[in-house]
This record gives C-alpha cells, structure tokens and sequence, in this order.
C-alpha cells in the first residue's frame, strides 16, 4: 500500500456523477420551487441550517411525505430537548414503504451460513406483512403497544417490524447473541404484549440454540401475550401451546394490508444505547421523524434510487439495521447477511457483493482493517462493476483505511465516512456524491444538521478538535426515553454540560471546507464495532464474580490507534489473577453482555481510582492512556486515592512505547 497522508485526494467525481447525483436532483428543484441556487454543497448545507424549517419543509415537499392531515407548522420552536415537529399531521411509515411496490426487483435478498441465498419480491412482502400485522391485532395488539424481537439480520424480522409500523405498535429488536441478563435489561424496561425469536442461530460455523433462551425470556416478561417462534434451525417442528406459536401459524389466513395514520410524533421503534451508569436508555423515536431523516439522507444525500442495491453488514441490536430497512422508503433492494463476516473466510461479504449486484456496501472501519490485515483484494477475485459506494461507521476510518478501498476494491469508488449514533438514529456528518474523497475526512455534516466543535468555554471552534455538539433540534432526536419521568436521563445525557445544546460524546475537528475528523469518544461509553454499550453492564457482569471487589474497562478507539479495551479489575485480599480467573471473567461477559464487549485484555490492579465522592474516574483514565497529561485531565486533591493512578501512569507509557515500536 502507498503512502498516504491524512487530507490527501483520493477521488473526484466525474461531471456525469455529479449531475445524476440526488443532491443535484434536489438542489434544482430547489431552484425550481423556490427561486434558490447554491454555488456550493456548503452553502446549500449553511442554508439547511439557518433556515431549518423552511429546508424541512421543503424535504416533506421534495419527498412526497403522504399526510392524512395537514400538518399546522413544521417547528414550534428551535428548544432543545422538547421541540416539536410537524404538528397536526397523521401518517404512516409502512405506508411511504409499500408505496414503492413493484414486480421487477426483489424488496430484499437474504443470505446466512446455513441459507443459500433467497430473495422476497415486494409482493410476498407486502402479503405476509398484511397476515403478520392482522395477526398481532387478532392477539390484541394496538397502537403504542410494544412488540420486541429477538431475531437477527433476516425477512422474517423486516417483515414483523412493518407489520407493527402499519399498525402503530412500537417494535423494537437484539440480536440474538446478546446474552439474555442484556435482553431482559432492555424488554423489560418496555414491558412487551409479543415477542419473536428465532429457535437458534449460526455464528462462524458453530450453531446456537436459543430455545432455553426464550423460555428465560418469557419468565422474565410477564407482560408478554404470546411469543412468536421463527424455526430458523433444523431443530423440528414447533409445538404451539397458549404461550408460543410459530411464525408458520402467523401466516396461514389470508388478510389486506391497512396503514393506521398516527401523529407525527407517535413512537415507531425504541433503540437501546448505554450511558455509564444505569440501565440501558430506552430511546423512543417518532414515525414522523425517522420516516423524514431517513428520507432526507437516503433519497437526498446518498441518492438511492429503485434499482440500487444496498447493503449494510449489521445485527438487529445496532441502529445501522434500522437504516437499512430505511432504504425500502427509496424503493431500493435491501440486502440482508446473517452470520460471520470472515466464514468461511474474508471473501464472504464479497462473494456475496458479486453475486447480489451491490451497489452500496456498507460496514464498519473494524471490517475495512480486518480484511487490510488479510491481504483481501477484492477486485482480484470478483466483479464488482455496479458498486458505487464504499460505506463506513462504527468507528475512525483511516487514511490507510481509505486508500486500501481505492487500491483493492475499486478505483472509481465513493468512499463515505459517517458517524452518526443510535441517539438520532441517523448519520448527522457523513458524505456527498458531488464532493471530492480526501483521505481520512469525512466530507461534510449532514443537510439539517446543525454540527459544531466546541472548546472547552462551550465555544465553536475551526480547526481544533472540541466537543461533538448539535446547535439546533433534528426531526430524529428521541422523542424521550421510555419511563423517564421528566425527561431526567435524557437531559443528563445530551444537555447538561452545554444547556440546550446536544453534547453527543464525541471528538471533532471541522475545517474551513466542513470536512471533519472524528478522533474517538470523549466520554466512557463503549464502541465496539459501532455497537456502543455503557460500561455499567459490563460491571454487573464483572462484579458479580466472588473473587472481585470492582472493576474498571475502559475503551481506547482513537483515530490511528488499533482499538483496544483492557478491562481493570481489583481482587479480594489473597486472590490473585490467573488464566483460570481471567477466562471465568470472559465467559461472564460473552454470556450476560455480548461476545463483543470481551476485553483485549485483563489487568490486576490494587484499587480503582475514584473521585472523593467514590465516582469511577473513567474519563481521566481513558485520556492518561490515551497519551493526555496527567495534570491536564485530573485534578489528584479531588481523588479519594490519588496513588491508584500510578499503575495508569506506567501502562500508559507503556502502550505508547509500543505504538511507537509498530510506526
């Protein structure tokens, strides 16, 4: 691989690319209707932001959101948190989905490790999320009732999710290779009427069986009217009893899709992301506002279209599924993969680019690395001719993760940096058809999207890394967290540093073009992958082995730095760490929180350091083993055991020693 260096020009887009671009597209009409014409992306980005509600009206305008009532105003007022969308109007997201029906392209093409792959035409879809939908109101589902699944990356999940959409139910979904203490956690909190599971999954060539699984989660759910089982293993026929039914039963009456309209603000899905202390955050996002973001940055921004076919790899536990479901609102073909994406080996995901005709091929900066590390070189071995787009979150993605892209997949390739998050369900900075590819940049924030990089006085700043903050409310933005009286966790998350500014945790420098750099979290949350977990689950899991006294993980993604989490953990006196001990700790998490959150690596340490009031010091800590100073990032007087920090202190030089080996 040559040399690179961050900033460095990648790619352009090619005249013919830029004008069938559907930014292009939307920026002409923009001219037409409005009388506006922009010279460049960031001056149409500065407009979206200044005049925010005239850009959101025109992107209902632009995409023919369908109303059954008109709406009275498109914002109340610019607050945060509490603003309030498009009041008055009714709609569906279900609906902006099947409006797209058509019989010469398949709605989506599955494949997993145990199934070849198959593809649902819009019309098998649309029936049987019509008998799915008829189904949950014959068990008495309504509008506002939870519906969760427990299903991977499949049809039969797509197909449950638009059913409840269609009703007004309010769905939300893990994968199934959370462990179950995480499952529960998470439904619980939601108080479910339905749940669906598959029997089992495979994973890397192994096969799970999660039968005994879901007969822990319906003991744990009282509220559950019946459990929906998809036999998705050779395990045999499911017996019905009161309880549980198989998806086979659901199908079998035959009944017509109906679309219920709710308010703009009626909740669609509740996704789970983890703050550092507590239980997982229930977020509740709106029909109304998923269903205009997702319009917006798919039909606008990305420019899918109806005979595009996309594919992100993700599980059903990270929002990037949700948004893949999205790409049903621009009529595109939806590509769904179940299963490793190095089984049988680092070509899987490229065969399968090949073979489905890919046009958008989205992952996370991990999986780029990882098939650096293989000496993957796609275009070697497969035809790749239809793919337009490289699409990458999760984490930083490289210089070198960039030119890896134009040098072994394909030289005319827009590359697309995003960072977004599960909190607005969406990629607020992220790319641009109509811009150039520099490396290691994302090319720009999103239209409506209000983006800054605030210093340390809660003041913008250009060219400097600051604070990730969001100046002006998004249709996306959780309408609230569910049982969160008073909006208290979900002030404390976003808005109690800047007040009424969004604080979203991360590290950003925008430059004077609007390319920026995300550098890594500057909180404690933990991005595995682009699944974030908040270290309190990790804690529990811990914490509840005898031998230990408490513990501390911290999660080192930064930009130009493998990823690494150690997690820290301080022994009853006489106990001392050992492989036995290590591997019970392993298993603990891989069993209660999720294979992925399975630290690097495990270290002994006398005490975890606290503030005096016995907090974790989770953030310092993070920054001293970053390379921060010591005495910029903590203050020892406000310590209830300043001598702990000397252990972090040393590893710290340590892991920068060897950073430094590795250059």
């Amino acid at each position: 691989m040559k040399a690179v260096t961050e900033g460095a020009l990648l790619w352009q887009p090619s005249g013919e690319r830029i004008e069938k671009a559907g930014v292009t597209r939307y920026r002409k009409w923009l001219e037409k209707e409005y009388g506006l014409a922009f010279q460049r992306h960031q001056d149409l980005w500065k407009w979206s932001v200044d005049q925010l509600e005239t850009f959101w009206k025109s992107i209902w305008e632009y995409c023919g959101v369908i109303s059954h009532t008109p709406y009275e105003q498109v914002l109340k007022s610019r607050t945060m948190p509490g603003a309030e969308w498009f009041a008055g109007s009714t709609l569906n997201y279900a609906e902006h989905v099947f409006r797209n029906s058509r019989k010469h392209k398949p709605a989506l093409i599955f494949q997993s490790e145990t199934v070849r792959q198959r593809e649902v035409s819009w019309q098998e879809l649309k029936e049987k999320t019509a008998k799915t939908a008829q189904y949950l109101k014959n068990l008495g589902v309504q509008k506002g009732d939870r519906v969760v699944a427990y299903m991977p990356s499949m049809p039969e999940t797509v197909i449950a999710f638009l059913a409840c959409a269609s009703i007004g139910a309010v769905w939300s979904s893990c994968s199934p290779d959370f462990g179950n203490e995480s499952v529960i956690e998470r439904f619980k909190q939601i108080e479910p009427a339905v749940l669906f599971a598959v029997d089992g999954y495979s994973y890397n060539g192994r096969i799970f069986d999660k039968r005994k699984n879901i007969t822990e989660l319906q003991a744990s759910l009282p509220t559950l009217k019946k459990t929906i089982v998809v036999p998705y293993m050779d395990f045999g026929e499911i017996k019905p009893d009161s309880s549980t039914v198989s998806f086979k039963e659901v199908l079998k009456e035959e009944a017509k899709l109906a679309f219920e309209p709710v308010p703009f603000d009626h909740p669609l899905w509740i996704l789970f992301s983890s703050g550092t202390t507590g239980l997982p955050k229930p977020i509740v996002q709106g029909q109304g506002g998923i269903l205009l973001e997702h319009l917006k940055i798919l039909k606008v921004e990305q420019g899918v279209e109806p005979d595009d076919v996309y594919f992100w790899f993700t599980t059903t536990g990270w929002m990037m599924w949700n948004l893949l479901i999205g790409n049903l609102l621009a009529g595109a073909t939806v590509v769904l993969y179940d299963g490793s994406p190095a089984y049988p080996d680092m070509d899987a995901l490229w065969d399968l680019a090949e073979k489905t005709g890919m046009t958008h091929f989205g992952t996370s900066a991990g999986y780029i690395s990882g098939c650096m590390k293989s000496g993957v070189k796609p275009k070697e071995k497969h035809d790749l001719s239809r793919l337009k787009a490289i699409l990458s979150t999760g984490s930083p993605l490289t210089a070198e993760g960039f030119i890896w892209c134009y040098e072994n997949v394909k030289a005319d390739l827009w590359v697309v940096s995003t960072s977004g998050g599960t909190d607005l369900c969406t990629a607020f900075v992220g790319g641009s058809p109509v811009l150039p590819v520099h490396a290691g940049e994302i090319q720009t924030r999103g239209l409506g999207a209000n983006i800054q990089a605030f210093d340390e006085e809660g003041k913008p700043v250009v060219n400097e890394v600051g604070e990730l903050v969001i100046c002006d409310p998004m249709p996306s933005m959780p309408l609230y967290f569910w049982g969160d009286e008073g909006n208290k966790r979900y002030f404390e998350n976003y808005f109690d540093v800047y007040p009424g500014v969004w604080r979203h945790g991360d590290w950003i420098k925008i430059d004077e073009k609007g390319s920026c750099v995300i550098y890594g979290r500057s909180d404690s949350t933990i991005n595995r992958q682009g699944v974030r977990m908040g270290t309190s689950e990790i804690y529990r899991a811990v914490e509840g082995i005898d031998e230990i006294i408490e513990s501390l993980v911290i999660d080192l993604e930064h930009l130009g730095r493998q990823s690494f989490m150690p997690l820290f953990v301080a022994l009853k006196q006489g106990r001392h760490m050992d492989e036995t001990l290590k591997n019970r700790i392993k298993t603990e998490i891989r069993a209660k929180v999720s294979p992925r959150f399975v630290p690097d690596e495990i270290y002994e340490v006398e005490q975890i350091p606290k503030t005096l009031s016995g907090k974790k010091l989770e953030v310092p800590i993070r920054k001293i083993l970053l390379g921060f100073p010591v005495d910029k990032v903590v203050n020892r007087g406000s310590m209830a055991n300043p001598e702990a920090l000397d252990f972090f202190i040393e590893l710290a030089q340590t892991l920068n020693d060897q950073k430094t080996e590795t250059e």
